[in-house]
């Protein structure tokens, strides 16, 4: 049974408690996360899962930081931070850890040549850290060549969604033993104070301007353009912080949703997102809420600078009248407070949608069946549309008011909606009991039964 450890001309077991100079705020850090990963199996389990690692009863982890391979291929000057064994029987995974932290962002190259490392030692991955964000861990904010990347697995953890997922553990109870929660507790202060230099997403690029002012002028966005390329980054670094806030405030894990297409393939989904930013002049982005009646839909539109979130729900089939499938989805709404909620009626086909506001439909319900008296409601959109004006360019304040509304929404009306869901069968008032549908009862209903014909 290979192991890649074997291999180590130097490196250090991770300490929880390291001893570095003041300066190493990475290797600190580092040495902490990995020491965590080893000695809490419930925050091994949360972080690799999304890797495709399954932790289970026996499996040990050991990591390493500061290692050097002793088959010459890793120079000093290009030492990889960390190295994480999972060993499950007779089965071993590994992978390379790269780590940046505060203001610092990896470097293509570097992770190029950690590829490289990682196969001439026969190393299943590399695991890159930082402020940077990817909507999944298999998608990397940094553009790799698709060779390269057929060398080893290349996966991304942000600082912040590793300081999320120690957050659900505490916040669900999910570690019983007493020790093992101080010490994720102790790291998620360590994480959460200044000095260790974890950051979110505040700010679009410049090219956000840019690409704003474009539009409003009328101008027409190339998908090839560098700056539509940036803020396509950007807004998939957005939308993973944004998940990552909302599973802090729920306590659950919310996920981007994607099309398994776009979850395997990186690259397709920002080619598709450029399209649509080039065509439509939107972004778009779906979180997945556990539990939820639908997925949360947000919308930026730079035509109209404004962002709109919205959940859509198929309309009750029991009920036969657009007013009273409207009045289901209104008495779920009770509680919201009416301000920039709407309602959007959909019908059978391909027409178009009738809108109204929730404090409209409220007053009167019978709105939307008035515009079209002879067809029936099949599903709604509860949405709430904000204009933000000038905010909508400016870099900080779109990303500020990106993250108030999309949890106001939630809060107000996302958290409150069921979805619709067909009644269970009920007996029949002539087959309450067993004898009722027996063969003999079946039987003689067959035979007493009674067909007209139609000449």
């Amino acid at each position: 049974m290979f192991n890649p450890a074997d291999n180590l001309k130097s490196g250090d077991k991770a300490r929880l408690f390291p001893v570095l100079s003041e300066n190493s705020k990475e290797g600190r850090a580092l040495s902490i996360l990995l020491s965590c990963l080893q000695n809490i199996p419930e925050f091994g389990q949360a972080m690799l899962a999304d890797l495709g690692i399954r932790i289970g009863a026996r499996t040990k982890i050991e990591t390493y930081t500061e290692v050097v391979f002793s088959d010459g291929k890793s120079e000093s000057k290009l030492r990889p931070d960390g190295l994480i064994v999972v060993k499950t029987g007779s089965r071993i995974w590994t992978a390379l850890v790269e780590a940046k932290i505060g203001n610092a962002d990896l470097d293509s190259s570097q992770i190029e040549s950690y590829i490289d490392i990682a196969k001439a030692n026969k190393i299943d991955a590399v695991i890159t850290i930082s402020n940077q964000f990817a909507p999944l861990p298999s998608h990397h904010p940094l553009t790799v060549s698709a060779a390269t990347r057929k060398k080893a697995e290349l996966y991304h953890w942000s600082w912040m969604y590793v300081l999320t997922e120690a957050s659900l553990l505490l916040q669900g109870d999910m570690i019983e033993d007493l020790e093992r929660r101080i010490i994720i507790n102790e790291f998620v202060r360590f994480l959460t104070h200044t000095s260790a230099g974890i950051k979110s997403f505040t700010q679009m690029p410049a090219s956000w301007t840019t690409i704003v002012s474009a539009i409003q002028a009328g101008g027409a966005i190339s998908q090839n353009s560098e700056d539509a390329k940036e803020v396509i980054g950007a807004w998939h670094q957005e939308a993973r912080d944004l998940s990552l806030i909302l599973s802090r405030q729920l306590g659950r894990d919310v996920n981007i949703k994607t099309t398994r297409a776009h979850a395997i393939d990186h690259q397709a989904r920002i080619k598709s997102d450029l399209q649509k930013l080039s065509v439509e002049t939107r972004l778009e982005t779906t979180l997945s809420v556990p539990n939820a009646a639908a997925p949360v839909e947000i919308c930026a539109d730079l035509q109209t600078k404004s962002i709109s979130v919205y959940m859509r729900l198929k309309a009750p089939e029991d009920k036969k009248s657009t007013k009273a499938r409207t009045n289901w989805l209104l008495r779920q709404l009770q509680s919201a407070e009416p301000a920039n909620l709407h309602i959007r009626h959909f019908w059978p086909g391909r027409g178009p949608f009738a809108q109204h506001s929730l404090s409209d439909l409220r007053q009167d319900p019978s709105l939307a069946f008035t515009e079209k008296p002879n067809a029936v409601a099949s599903s709604f959109e509860v949405v709430m549309v904000c204009d933000l004006g000038g905010k909508f360019s400016q870099r900080k304040n779109f990303i500020s008011e990106l993250e108030r509304i999309v949890p106001e929404f939630y809060e107000q009306a996302g958290q409150n909606l069921k979805a619709w869901q067909p009644p269970a069968p009920r007996l029949k008032e002539n087959k309450t009991e067993a004898d009722n549908v027996s063969p003999q009862a079946l039987a003689e209903a067959a035979n007493s039964a009674e067909f007209e014909t139609t000449e």
